[in-house]
């Protein structure tokens, strides 16, 4: 079933769904009587990808789920109170964003600049909470090193000490990462650190599991500049980059919802 989704998640990535329409255009054009058909998809493929590679429709796309969790700007003041706290570890619980262990590579050029992100908003926020610890997540789903174990290189590199940091290393989406933290440290408030965009359907898959989560967005994408650019009148791939993060999330969070895993 995880493979099983991996695989048609990636027949809606808005690159292979225009490539797939263009392709199919030049099909009817070169190999087929069929020209008026030939020419509908390829204008629709054309028109398709100018408009997913946009600012203004990316960012309309990814901005309902970056915007339901605001950053976390004082960890300082969150209050502590209730459960355990007084005497366990105030968890900071980093959720896994992708890598390739290269070990050509240090550690911050093996992992996504999604996870990179995810990794130094939770150092930030280590190193703001007295008393906190990281709790990094994240298996071995392509690759034979669990990301857990990457992550945790660079939080040590950024100065967190080692005896600070907890892995979770058997998870491969966020759906089991939500499970198997439930069961390492209970159901405690903890800050939950993943990307903007991420944030909504993890908070729903950590509450599932009975935990109190306080969002600690981090990777945003969608940034309100102070003065406008030339890249917002020009099509580009980060762009497509953000219809495909939207994408991705609306599917992940109708899948979820369809499971009843929310």
């Amino acid at each position: 079933m995880f493979m099983l989704k991996k695989i048609v998640s990636a027949f809606f990535s808005p690159v292979f769904v225009c490539l797939g329409i263009l392709i199919l255009g030049l099909f009817c054009l070169w190999a087929t009587r069929r020209q008026r058909l030939g020419k509908v998809l390829v204008t629709l493929g054309t028109v398709l990808l100018f408009l997913l590679s946009n600012s203004f429709l990316s960012s309309g796309l990814l901005l309902p789920l970056e915007q339901q969790y605001p950053a976390l700007l004082q960890p300082e003041k969150i209050s502590w109170e209730g459960g355990k706290s007084g005497t366990s570890p105030k968890w900071i619980v980093v959720l896994g964003g992708g890598h390739v262990s290269d070990p050509r590579l240090p550690a911050n050029s093996q992992i996504s600049a999604a996870a990179l992100g995810r990794v130094v908003e939770g150092v930030r926020l280590y190193k703001a909470v007295p008393g906190s610890k990281l709790l990094l997540s994240g298996g071995a789903v392509f690759d034979p090193v669990p990301e857990a174990e990457v992550m945790a290189q660079i939080a040590v590199l950024l100065g967190v000490k080692p005896q600070d940091i907890r892995l979770e290393s058997d998870s491969r989406d966020t759906a089991e990462e939500a499970e198997i933290i439930a069961k390492m440290i209970g159901r405690e408030k903890i800050i939950l650190v993943t990307s903007a965009s991420h944030m909504p359907r993890s908070m729903a898959l950590f509450r599932k599991r009975g935990m109190q989560p306080i969002p600690a967005p981090a990777d945003f994408q969608v940034r309100r500049a102070q003065r406008l650019t030339p890249g917002w009148f020009f099509p580009g791939s980060s762009s497509l980059g953000q219809v495909e993060s939207a994408v991705h999330e609306y599917l992940g969070l109708a899948w979820a919802w369809l499971r009843g895993a929310i």
